[in-house]
């Protein structure tokens, strides 16, 4: 969009901001024009004499934002020394130090991460689509490829931000400045310096297109372990359809989860921070905290340099470090020390960790959600994982002493892995008497578990959002187009919104061309179910949007789908992988691009240039993946096998497979229903629906307690990655947590405020660097880990070989009951 500016006044006692005139086009590759500024006393003014009627009902942004939360936001801060700490601590342009806190987002999260003015530079650029779309093609093809291999590798969208600077900006200086006129549309290879708005438009391309693609576990198990395969032309309208089918509900969900202030997304703080920081010119130092006196562009290098070189010793060198059980290494053929102790399939009730894979592999950074939500997910873990899971495997229940303590296998009823080829027939349909008379299916108690917390997670996130979030949901329904902005919004709506029925019309699209893929090929999937599907992501992504936009943690729906499937159409195993993809995939697909949308609401971005980016992105990458797929599936020999030389044995696909087999072939109904092994497990959904009513009247009882900071679909779902996660990963994350977001926080504000997130992001990239490093380097090239005590005693413990169970049982015997 081209913008220019109205001629007025700058203020001079009052802070300034920048005021736009709405052009009526979309142009913004090419914009020439001057800063003019104005003072915010006069935007206020203005707005308040456009509403001066209802001055007397409405109060001001922030306090009708504290209105409208029915119960409480846990982001809000309660003590506003944060907020005057934040003023004068803060590390961008000297002109935000003096902005009150209603020209600003009430929240420090937001304060410390994102600017709160808007650079007049273009976004949609030539050199950023030239660049974006080359990155897309690395990162699709190369972390399509990988998804193959165990373990697997991947490139992020903070590889693509770090990677994207040299490249803009040499771009910048080698490509000439002539500008091109193509069908009344001015266009240059080099619009000018580099900016950091085209360069927010190549993450978001590499957000949304980087990740394989759900879909393609799909093709994998299909065509690798169930030897069917419909072409081409399935595949890449199965992928398309269900990579893009979630842009109709990320367009409705925009007024929800994208327009409130409240809303923050904290994951999104750290990629804002991070490129705030690439692109700082004249940060106010403060030398009065550690790290204060230098750039903050180069505390992250720092950071990330270190984290590099660091890695090499637990990763590597001194493999121990990383999983620290030093129990299990003292007593390794001891069952009971490697259940209670061990890092690997047990509870690590010494939770001792010097691996940030460890900290943040399964669940992130522990230096983003803010402490509240780390406190509900430790919880969790402690009552249901190390007390609730003891209490249940040694008092034997489910024959838990036949079994391991935690991992994510399937086992019969002799204690060995779950022979799925028993019971199926050539159709790989279920053979009723073959499963009579082999066994029924047995989990690893934690396993068990979670099953059971999935069920609470799920019941308790609807009444939650009933009883915290239904008024807010219902006022923002209704007068969404009368609702105060905050100053992010109102910098915003300069910049033509793109329609919803763009986003509609790509939705009707798209479900077209998932029921021609369902019907026209045998996937065995009736419209009807693929229509309960959508419904189900629909129904859910607003209470799961809100948990994760203000928590930054996605409540999965993978489980309740294949649930429901299992239950109405068994014996249907493509089908119920085709239901889970598009009735849990398309909801996490529509929140991923709804928080794309809030970082580009951060970086202010013109709408229509993001949906174009995403939608682009997202498709073209479909197309990569697919190829890729098809590739690695024809030239690598003895893909998807247990044995592969490169390791190219498909995991991902073989879950997917398993999954299928045990959800949609034998189905819940013989495992969890009345009479089945775990039955008892139907009570967490009334537990999950009582939880939330006790915390909202108690919280009312009690307004002061910390009990209003209870979140029942955190306490149920925050530890949902286990297994394969362990509480190691868990409680090491939490304590790191507690750390930096509490201790640190509360204690060193200033320096929280600064630099936190960059610490973050330096710690990832360069945790990810040096795995790639180390993978291309060392594992390709056949060269092993040195041979001593600190790498070998890593693979000598029961607990690292998942041999960890009290009992046996003889030849010929087995264990549970004697008919199923």
């Amino acid at each position: 969009m081209a913008l220019q500016f109205d001629e007025k006044p700058s203020g001079t006692a009052p802070p300034s901001t920048r005021a736009y005139e709405r052009l009526e086009d979309d142009k913004d590759w090419n914009p020439k024009m001057d800063d003019v500024e104005v003072s915010s006393r006069e935007i206020n003014a203005g707005t308040a004499i456009s509403r001066h009627e209802k001055a007397y009902e409405r109060p001001d942004p922030v306090t009708d934002l504290k209105q409208r939360l029915t119960l409480w936001d846990p982001n809000y801060p309660e003590d506003k020394r944060e907020s005057m700490m934040l003023d004068s601590s803060s590390v961008d342009d000297a002109e935000i130090f003096s902005i009150k806190e209603d020209e600003d987002s009430p929240y420090p999260e937001v304060r410390a991460a994102v600017h709160n003015y808007d650079e007049d530079v273009p976004a949609n650029t030539f050199r950023a689509w030239a660049i974006g779309m080359t990155l897309v093609v690395v990162g699709a093809s190369m972390n399509t490829l990988f998804s193959l291999r165990s373990p697997s590798i991947g490139l992020g969208a903070l590889v693509a931000q770090i990677i994207a600077w040299p490249l803009g900006h040499g771009w910048a200086k080698v490509m000439p400045t002539r500008q091109f006129n193509t069908f009344g549309l001015k266009w240059s290879l080099n619009p000018g310096p580099f900016n950091i708005k085209e360069h927010s438009i190549i993450v978001v391309m590499a957000s949304v297109s980087f990740s394989a693609a759900y879909a393609t576990d799909i093709l994998l198990a299909q065509i690798a372990f169930y030897k069917q395969d419909f072409g081409i032309l399935f595949q890449l309208m199965l992928v398309i359809s269900t990579q893009s089918v979630g842009y109709g509900i990320a367009g409705m969900m925009r007024k929800f989860l994208v327009y409130p202030a409240a809303m923050i997304w904290p994951g999104n703080l750290v990629s804002v921070t991070l490129m705030n920081a690439m692109y700082e010119n004249s940060a106010k130092k403060d030398p009065t905290v550690f790290g204060g006196s230098i750039a903050r562009y180069r505390w992250f290098g720092y950071v990330c340099a270190g984290a590099f070189v660091y890695y090499f010793i637990p990763g590597f060198l001194a493999q121990f470090l990383s999983v620290f059980a030093f129990a299990t290494w003292i007593a390794p053929n001891n069952p009971v020390v490697n259940q209670m102790f061990g890092g690997t399939t047990g509870l690590s009730l010494i939770p001792i960790t010097f691996d940030w894979t460890q900290i943040s592999g399964f669940i992130g950074s522990p230096l983003i959600p803010p402490w509240f939500a780390i406190g509900n997910t430790l919880i969790g873990v402690v009552v249901f994982y190390i007390i609730g899971a003891s209490a249940l495997h040694y008092t034997g229940t489910w024959s838990a002493q036949f079994l391991p303590m935690s991992d994510s296998a399937t086992y019969d009823n002799t204690g060995s892995s779950y022979n799925v080829t028993r019971i199926l027939t050539p159709e790989f349909r279920l053979d009723l008497a073959a499963y009579k008379a082999y066994s029924p299916l047995f989990l690893s108690t934690t396993f068990a578990m979670s099953y059971g917390l999935s069920f609470a997670a799920i019941a308790s996130l609807v009444v939650y959002t009933y009883l915290n979030h239904g008024k807010q949901i219902w006022q923002q329904f209704r007068n969404s187009t009368k609702e105060e902005p905050d100053i992010h919004m109102k910098m915003m709506q300069k910049y033509i919104e793109a329609p919803t029925w763009w986003y509609m019309s790509l939705f009707a699209v798209m479900v077209a061309l998932s029921l021609i893929t369902v019907l026209a090929f045998p996937t065995n999937l009736t419209w009807w179910t693929f229509l309960l599907a959508l419904g189900i992501s629909f129904a859910f992504s607003l209470p799961i949007g809100i948990i994760q936009a203000i928590t930054n943690t996605q409540i999965g729906l993978n489980v309740l789908t294949e649930f429901i499937f299992g239950y109405i159409q068994p014996g249907r195993p493509l089908a119920l992988m085709i239901f889970k993809t598009y009735g849990y995939i398309t909801m996490s697909q529509a929140l991923g691009f709804v928080s794309d949308l809030k970082f580009g609401h951060y970086m202010k971005i013109p709408p229509r240039t993001m949906f174009m980016a995403q939608v682009v992105a997202t498709t073209f990458s479909c197309f990569i993946q697919v190829a890729v797929l098809n590739f690695a599936l024809t030239n690598i020999k003895d893909v998807c096998t247990p044995h592969q030389p490169e390791h190219f044995t498909c995991p991902g696909g073989r879950v997917f497979f398993s999954a299928s087999v045990i959800w949609g072939l034998i189905g819940p109904a013989r495992i969890f229903s009345p009479g089945q092994v775990y039955s008892g497990l139907f009570w967490f959904f009334l537990v999950g629906t009582i939880a939330p009513i006790i915390f909202y009247f108690a919280a009312r009882k009690w307004p002061k307690s910390p009990i209003k900071y209870l979140m029942a679909p955190l306490l149920f779902g925050g530890a949902a990655s286990i297994p394969p996660a362990t509480p190691l990963n868990y409680l090491s994350w939490g304590i790191v947590g507690y750390v930096f977001q509490k201790y640190i926080r509360t204690k060193y504000f200033g320096w929280w405020s600064r630099l936190n997130y960059l610490t973050s992001s330096g710690l990832d990239l360069g945790l990810a660097l040096s795995t790639l490093f180390i993978f291309f380097a060392f594992t390709m090239g056949n060269i092993e880990a040195p041979n001593w005590w600190g790498n070998t005693i890593v693979s000598a413990t029961m607990d690292a070989q998942d041999t960890a169970v009290q009992a046996t049982v003889a030849a010929g015997e087995h264990f549970g009951p004697v008919v199923w």
